[in-house]
């Protein structure tokens, strides 16, 4: 942590995020949120990594979701 002490990602897996992100949002309302496909057709955690690993743009997007979440739980 001592790298990169504000970065909120720092240290957070993929798998972590879309695993959070689902227990928070459940898959139809992340499907909703980042509209993609591995969200909302038959989901899984492991096909989702597999989709999000090779597609930046769709990962930089689950990325600002899960800082969003963040910060919405920071404020409650």
């Amino acid at each position: 942590m001592a790298d990169q002490p504000r970065n909120p990602l720092h240290g957070v897996t993929l798998e972590r995020i879309v695993t959070e992100l689902v227990e928070h949002f459940g898959w139809p309302e992340l499907g909703q949120q980042v509209n993609i496909r591995c969200f909302q057709d038959d989901p899984s955690v492991s096909s989702s990594l597999k989709f999000l690993r090779r597609t930046p743009w769709a990962r930089e997007k689950v990325e600002s979701l899960y800082l969003f979440m963040l910060r919405e739980k920071n404020r409650s």
